[in-house]
């Protein structure tokens, strides 16, 4: 059973505890990855993300508290200094746990516990992964909008323009010429030219 058991002793009395504790935290704050087995990763981690969620605040409070735990200056230095540049501006999960395996000589479960971004080949992998399907969607997708759609319609206009301008041209002098042509005032001048010659038949039948 395991009932009251919320500390995970690991073994040990309580000063050979923290002792373990402290030199671990200290050499994952110097080194950023180190191996270890699972269940003293687990604990590990409970131990140092707290200090550097302290560390976010450089004061001398914090930086006394920081060594009360450590007892390290080098430590403290890297912590207020390195390892807060990357990885103050995360709200929590500083650290990470990879499994390697069992252990040979007792079977213990292995991992390795490590500070997130310094890990530089999974920031690597994980970056341009992201950026290379983004970029290709939209440059597809924009390219394609951009250079297929306006071209028909341009081509459209300009053909049709030139054919309903041409038309009106044309058809404007043979609406002109049919109005001259079917002005019938020459047929009247030639009447009245024919009046006179009436009249001179009528006067000389008058003298007979």
């Amino acid at each position: 059973m395991r009932h009251g058991k919320k500390i995970n002793h690991l073994g040990r009395t309580a000063s050979h505890r923290k002792a373990m504790l402290s030199n671990m935290g200290t050499s994952l704050i110097l080194h950023k990855r180190i191996s270890t087995t699972l269940a003293k990763a687990k604990e590990l981690k409970k131990f140092v993300e707290p200090l550097v969620t302290r560390a976010k605040e450089d004061t001398t409070h914090n930086r006394r508290i920081a060594f009360s735990y450590l007892k390290s200056k080098e430590a403290i230095k890297a912590l207020f200094g390195e390892v807060i540049e990357k990885v103050g501006t995360r709200p929590g999960g500083y650290t990470r746990i990879i499994k390697t395996g069992f252990r040979l000589g007792d079977n213990a479960e292995m991992c390795i516990i490590e500070l997130v971004d310094f890990n530089e080949l999974m920031l690597k992998d994980a970056a341009p992964a992201k950026k290379t399907t983004r970029r290709s969607r939209r440059s597809t997708g924009t390219a394609e909008s951009t250079t297929a759609s306006p071209a028909p319609k341009a081509a459209v206009v300009v053909e049709e323009t030139p054919a309903v301008e041409a038309e009106i041209i044309e058809e404007t002098p043979v609406a002109e010429a049919e109005v001259v042509e079917e002005t019938t005032t020459p047929v009247a001048e030639a009447a009245t030219e024919e009046t006179p010659a009436a009249e001179t038949s009528e006067e000389e039948t008058e003298e007979k």
